[in-house]
């Protein structure tokens, strides 16, 4: 009953998530993609009115024509829209989806021994700080060399080697799993953070001056010009993040650390392409280093069954196959041929890797992964689909890889699943 409901408010909870991510995601493109597209009116008395650019546009049956002041209307309307609830909406939802799934099960999803040791609440704490340091450290750099002499210059490239040294910390301490989203969950926390501190408040300084009759200070649109450019260079690299727990090829690689980071500058490049684009400039050099990124990425990442056999002395050989488990030792899947792999080869790898996770009495989670339970022989009949799917086609299981499987195992379920599963 418990594991049925945690995959309720899983389900609720990213639901909700997307659809606020979307809407806050959807207003800050259109605002760039606004900003860049406006031209100065001719209208004489538009201009006498500040207006300092403005659009002309047709969408569902209608013609719209959105105008921007150099500073604001000289008589303030009652009612303004402001544009905050998108960005608190989805990092609230966002951090209670991580709540659910990472810090209640934090021995299980933040933890990968191999990777760093240490317990669940131990990394429940570090997930936390890094969230926060995030932020602190971020905001630093923004407050200490925002305002100075070629000060964005300056706070983009302390920024992007934050963000290098946060990404190797996180695929150094956590499962590369949680790393990934990790990495992205700080750069979602800065950006609301500077909607939340910044953006925001400045706004309303400047709206209460107006009020009062005074000139606004115009360091608080100086300021939030600022941060707001940072929030759209860093929401690609923020996507990726959190869609890249369904590829574990990506947060498995052995280098993952530097798989993440070429993703995101990818991410960076294309945003760049973009904004470029709305203001009238197409340099295709973005987006092809980032398809040369991307390309780099792949080959990187790629599988030891993609990879040059590299011939190990009989010795060390032989000393290696001594430290495989006996499921992988038993049941080598290039020996097997596919009419020829049995259901008692698949059970054993069964044991020595999914049911630390999928038992009645689970050893690596409080309850059944998703309910389902892999320990008998009509269990793993009836989710053969499903153990198929997740562990040889999509790899996305055993969770992180903590149990290490390997590319012979997941062949030999491939294997007996395309010969018919059986339980011969």
């Amino acid at each position: 009953m418990e594991a049925y409901i945690f995959e309720w408010l899983n389900l609720l909870l990213r639901w909700l998530h997307v659809i606020t991510a979307i809407a806050w995601i959807g207003s800050s493109f259109y605002f760039v993609w606004l900003d860049n597209s406006l031209t100065r009116p001719a209208d004489p008395e538009l201009l006498e009115k500040g207006v300092g650019g403005e659009l002309w546009a047709v969408h569902g049956g209608g013609f719209y024509n959105p105008q921007k002041y150099l500073l604001a209307p000289k008589m303030l309307p009652e009612h303004l829209h402001w544009f905050y609830w998108e960005s608190y909406s989805t990092w609230l939802s966002g951090f209670a989806l991580f709540s659910v799934l990472y810090l209640f099960n934090a021995n299980v999803f933040l933890v990968d021994r191999n990777v760093f040791d240490m317990s669940g609440p131990m990394a429940g704490g570090a997930a936390i700080a890094f969230l926060i340091f995030g932020w602190l450290i971020y905001d630093t750099i923004c407050s200490v060399f925002g305002e100075r002499k070629n000060g964005d210059r300056t706070v983009n490239i302390l920024v992007g080697l934050y963000v290098v040294i946060a990404v190797w910390v996180a695929c150094h301490l956590f499962s590369g799993r949680a790393a990934f989203l990790l990495s992205g969950a700080t750069m979602a926390t800065i950006m609301s953070a500077n909607v939340l501190f910044w953006i925001i408040p400045g706004q309303r300084k400047m709206v209460a001056s107006m009020r009062a009759g005074q000139s606004p200070d115009p360091i608080h649109g100086k300021r939030g010009k600022q941060r707001s450019v940072h929030n759209t260079y860093f929401t690609l690299p923020v996507l990726f993040a959190m869609l890249s727990n369904h590829y574990s090829m990506t947060y498995s690689a052995e280098h993952n650390w530097l798989v993440l980071l070429l993703i995101m500058t990818s991410g960076v490049l294309i945003r760049q392409f973009f904004v470029l684009r709305h203001k009238g400039v197409s340099n295709w050099w973005y987006p092809g280093v980032a398809v040369v990124l991307l390309g780099l990425t792949a080959f990187l990442a790629r599988p030891a069954s993609l990879r040059p056999a590299v011939p190990k002395p009989a010795a060390v050989a032989s000393a290696a196959s001594s430290d495989r488990p006996a499921a992988a030792v038993a049941a080598p899947a290039a020996a097997a041929p596919a009419s020829g792999v049995s259901f008692a080869q698949v059970q054993e790898v069964v044991q020595a890797r999914c049911i630390q996770c999928h038992a009645a009495a689970p050893t690596l989670m409080p309850t059944p992964g998703k309910g389902i339970l892999l320990d008998s022989k009509e269990a793993i009949l009836q989710h053969a689909q499903q153990i198929y799917q997740q562990a040889s086609v999509q790899k996305a299981m055993p969770l992180g890889n903590m149990t290490k499987i390997t590319d012979e195992e997941r062949a030999l379920i491939g294997k007996w699943f395309e010969a018919g599963a059986t339980g011969n």
